[in-house]
């Protein structure tokens, strides 16, 4: 499963990186999130618990997971590696484009999942479309919503 979802921002590209690389603050500023517990953090490296709500339709999925994150604020860039969870051995990546009046931001997921048989339909029409598209649709549109409206990029970031 190979996955890319972008929007355009009127911002500077260090002021969404501050956005994807404050992730214990995403439940404060995405409602979608239901929470992200720092496990560990070394550095620029951080283990990271996090539960989100995909809205399915009439009902509320819960969906949880571990993953191992790098911000890397010269490029800007962050990465995220799925340690646990249904997505387990996800790669994620936040890239930020620059743009004559902002930011391209795109998250990029790619996953093979090692289930005999269905994994690869699984991963292509189940977890892509329907959980990882839309919770990346849902935060990006958000992000842009707070950053255009001039809400402030959430302080504490490290790089």
């Amino acid at each position: 499963m190979h996955t890319e979802t972008s929007i355009h921002i009127k911002a500077d590209p260090m002021t969404v990186y501050r956005y994807a690389a404050a992730t214990e603050r995403w439940p404060e500023i995405l409602p979608h999130y239901r929470w992200v517990h720092l496990l560990d953090q070394e550095g620029n490296n951080k283990l990271v618990e996090m539960a989100a709500n995909r809205n399915f339709y009439i009902a509320n999925w819960p969906v949880r997971w571990w993953a191992k994150q790098t911000n890397i604020a010269e490029e800007p860039r962050v990465t995220f590696t799925h340690v646990g969870g249904i997505t387990k051995g996800m790669e994620v990546e936040w890239l930020f484009e620059p743009t004559d009046d902002g930011v391209k931001v795109t998250i990029v997921h790619d996953l093979v999942l090692q289930w005999p048989i269905i994994g690869g339909f699984a991963a292509t029409w189940v977890v892509g479309p329907l959980f990882v598209d839309a919770i990346a649709g849902t935060t990006l549109r958000r992000v842009k919503e707070l950053i255009e409206a001039g809400h402030p990029a959430p302080d504490g970031v490290t790089t």
